[in-house]
């Protein structure tokens, strides 16, 4: 708790009370056997002792709360009440009371942009008090742009469960993970000139309990991240298998937008081998025009002569109004296995 102004010591008398968050009442049990000297009589005052749980005497925590000693700490997003009784013993204005608030949370995002538009978002919080945490609810609250997928939790026996296991306590200063998927609306997604820049994903909203379920609650600020830039053409991935066979042809979907806002494209795709992919089908073939903010899908086929991981790639686009060739490589990547592997379809 800070006082300001003034400075001066021995000037004001402050006196504070916590009104709340109290904690279970302990005592020392004194115990002995029948035969020994006492008798029953330790027993029985403890039989008779309002603050001791009946039946179970012998456990040091009680039935009765009683209120906190000291003040304690004050935490970010929790309630609290107290008496604060302040005496100003000086010839100055006391102005304000300031008192002092602690972070109970540490909390640190990462974006992870995937080879479609979907964007996954990683939230690592971190316990910062000194005692256990009921995480009752952590949950992201997308933006008008998108549309969320919580990755915490899995089905068995057709229901689903927490990743975290049916006991979501924190401990202190221990850090949990958790993980959403975002993928933008279809409004937003098709016209691929309005996701640049600086986006705004959501905010997560978190809420826990303590010792004896005092709740919590904090909101963040509107998480935000920067949109990877695709320059004047963009090529993705619609589908592509994740295992195929040695030397037998595979079929991949390709998803071409035009990311410029006032210029038409005329586009011409050719098709280049490396020394594991090789496409086929006729390289130098003519698109059309392509408006802007619209996109066209294409389906190809390729084989690889190579077995294991290998990277697609050897794909040109050739912008025939600029005369300017945007070159696509390691587009992705299938894993090759041999012949005698059969591949399910």
């Amino acid at each position: 708790m800070e006082v300001n102004p003034p400075k001066q010591e021995h000037l004001l008398a402050l006196k504070v009370m916590r009104l709340t968050k109290p904690t279970l009442f302990t005592n020392i049990p004194v115990t002995c056997e029948e035969k020994d000297l006492p008798g029953d009589l330790f027993n029985q005052l403890m039989r008779d002792d309002p603050s001791t749980v009946n039946g179970a005497e012998v456990l040091m925590l009680g039935e009765m709360l009683t209120l906190p000693q000291n003040f304690g700490n004050i935490f970010l997003g929790e309630t609290f009440s107290s008496y604060i009784s302040v005496h100003n013993d000086s010839n100055q204005v006391v102005k304000d009371i300031l008192v002092k608030v602690l972070k109970p949370l540490d909390v640190k995002t990462k974006f992870y942009n995937a080879e479609t538009d979907e964007v996954f978002l990683e939230a690592q919080i971190q316990n910062m008090t000194t005692s256990p945490m009921f995480m009752e609810k952590v949950s992201l609250e997308p933006s008008i742009m998108y549309n969320v997928t919580e990755l915490n939790s899995v089905s068995q026996a057709g229901e689903c469960v927490s990743t975290f296991g049916s006991r979501a306590y924190l401990q202190p200063m221990d850090t949990r993970q958790y993980l959403y998927c975002l993928k933008p609306k279809n409004e937003f997604a098709e016209k691929a000139g309005i996701i640049k820049g600086v986006t705004v994903i959501g905010k997560l909203d978190i809420v826990w309990k303590t010792n004896l379920g005092e709740r919590g609650r904090l909101q963040t600020s509107q998480l935000q991240r920067m949109a990877p830039g695709y320059g004047d053409v963009r090529l993705s991935l619609e589908a592509i298998p994740d295992t195929v066979n040695l030397e037998e042809p595979f079929h991949i979907t390709c998803k071409i937008t035009n990311c410029s806002s006032e210029r038409t494209m005329d586009l011409v795709l050719e098709m280049c081998n490396t020394n594991s992919i090789h496409w086929c089908g006729i390289s130098g073939r003519q698109l059309g025009k392509l408006h802007p903010s619209s996109s066209l899908c294409l389906a190809l086929t390729l084989l690889s002569s190579v077995q294991g991981l290998q990277s697609i790639s050897g794909l040109r686009l050739t912008d025939t109004f600029l005369k300017r060739t945007y070159e696509y490589d390691d587009i992705a990547q299938v894993c090759v296995v041999s012949s005698a592997i059969k591949v399910e379809s």
